[in-house]
């Protein structure tokens, strides 16, 4: 019998722009001029294992608004729901990998035992070549609530940095800019949570 060449591997997509950025589906800016709380622009890029752009990747972003309520029927604690800001964006990268989003800083959610989490964002990467989409979270670099977050202890010690988004001291404005850049693998790869 004879040997027969083997199929050379193939990446999944690219295809999220024809399927998930149409025009009506791509929400960078989750704000609205009544949404309250503090303006925010979350921006960075999407890097694969050698630095280098990833260009037709999609993020997707979920958070609690600014009182620390998710606009979902299964958040039914006691904080305000606000009918302006359902707390989800979508995005697809540039072709140097870029990202940004116009939202609010989220406010503390409940956890456990009466714990609180440090306000984040849930940050959720498909790419071409993830079978599986990948998921993390963005932390506000000025947030005292990081040092006990039970999330974030999770993570070790060394990793956790690449979960904090730093805050652009030169940028002007009523928006306060974060930059936090997705490294997909290697050096300085985000910590990615198996969910």
């Amino acid at each position: 019998m004879s040997k027969l060449p083997l199929t050379g591997s193939q990446t999944v997509g690219p295809f999220f722009s024809f399927g998930l950025l149409r025009t009506d589906a791509v929400r960078h800016v989750l704000t609205q001029p009544e949404t309250s709380g503090e303006r925010v622009r979350i921006e960075g890029r999407v890097l694969d294992g050698d630095g280098a752009p990833v260009p037709d990747a999609l993020i997707e972003i979920w958070q609690a608004n600014a009182h620390g309520r998710y606009n979902h029927p299964a958040d039914q604690g006691p904080a305000a729901l606000e009918p302006t800001f359902t707390g989800f964006g979508r995005c697809g990268t540039e072709d140097d990998g870029s990202y940004w989003f116009e939202t609010i800083k989220p406010g503390g959610v409940p956890f456990k035992d009466g714990q609180m989490q440090a306000p984040h964002i849930n940050v959720t990467v498909f790419a071409r070549g993830l079978l599986n989409h990948a998921m993390t979270r963005l932390y506000f670099a000025d947030e005292a609530g990081n040092s006990n977050d039970p999330i974030l202890l999770c993570v070790p010690e060394e990793r956790r940095a690449t979960l904090i988004a730093t805050r652009n001291a030169s940028a002007s404005g009523e928006t306060a800019v974060y930059h936090f850049d997705i490294i997909l693998q290697g050096k300085g790869e985000t910590a990615f949570f198996n969910l």
